[in-house]
């Protein structure tokens, strides 16, 4: 009986180094998991987002250093978080996600990307010495809770959505791929034709068109009108008669000169043939 009591002792602290302390086990994480539902904490004081994805191999080198460094928080007074980014597809666009992993720094609203050793020293230094004073911040434009990337992240979830649907359709359904094909191109037409119609009706309540009716004017700019046209008639008429007056002048005129001459040719004609003879 002795020695199987003897063989016990070690190979109880066998089991507990294979398998570490109790106390070890289901400890909780000092990472905190960022979603679309609280990411707008990331807005008020001093953090650290890592943005990963499960099958990404650097993802999952990095995921013991990025623990190591959650437990300095607290003494860093720094916020460790982390974003799943095939589950929050919204703030995969949101922040503009095009590699992975990717690591930003927040301060008070204002978000600068990570890009130097990924190390659990390297992050405490980076917090501790004020590194990130040096790196320029996100502009405006394309910060998360700018209109821009709000719409942007707005896209990424529709998109999202419709590889759900095919996969749905594919998958659950059963229908082949041109099938699904046809059924989103026939809900983007219906979609495009409703919102062209919402368009033009909002278009029409905006800036109404004008029809062209004959529209009566008022008595009293008719008559505005009249006087001058009447006026200027009158002063043709006018002036036609000054002409009819004149030429009539002219006439009677010349009427009564041809009688004088022909009198004198008369009275001319009868010494002028006793002075031939």
């Amino acid at each position: 009986m002795a020695p199987s009591g003897s063989l016990a002792v070690p190979l109880a602290v066998l089991v507990l180094l294979l398998w570490g302390p109790p106390w070890t086990h289901g400890r909780r994480s000092n990472v905190r998991v960022i979603t679309d539902e609280n990411w707008r904490e990331l807005l008020e004081g001093d953090w650290m987002i890592e943005f990963y994805a499960p099958w990404c191999p650097a993802c999952q080198n990095l995921q013991p250093e990025w623990e190591s460094f959650a437990e300095w928080g607290e003494d860093l007074e720094v916020n460790v978080a982390k974003v799943d980014v095939t589950e929050q597809p919204g703030l995969s666009g949101r922040f503009i996600i095009t590699a992975l992993p990717t690591i930003y720094h927040c301060k008070d609203g204002e978000f600068r990307r990570y890009q130097g050793p990924r190390t659990k020293k390297d992050f405490i230094n980076f917090i501790s010495d004020k590194e990130w004073k040096s790196i320029e911040p996100v502009s405006s434009w394309f910060g998360p809770d700018s209109v821009l990337m709000s719409s942007m992240s707005a896209l990424f979830q529709l998109s999202m959505w419709i590889r759900t649907c095919h996969n749905y359709f594919i998958e659950d359904l059963g229908l082949p791929v041109w099938g699904s094909y046809t059924i989103f191109a026939l809900v983007t037409l219906l979609s495009g034709l409703l919102l062209g119609l919402c368009m033009i009706f909002v278009a029409d309540c905006l800036c109404p068109s004008k029809r062209r009716r004959p529209q009566p004017y008022p008595s009293k700019k008719l008559s505005e009108s009249v006087k001058p046209l009447k006026k200027v008639e009158e002063e043709q008429e006018a002036d036609e008669e000054d002409v009819s007056e004149e030429e009539a002048e002219r006439k009677e005129g010349t009427n009564k000169d041809f009688p004088q001459n022909a009198i004198r040719q008369r009275s001319l004609g009868p010494s002028s043939a006793t002075d031939k003879s």
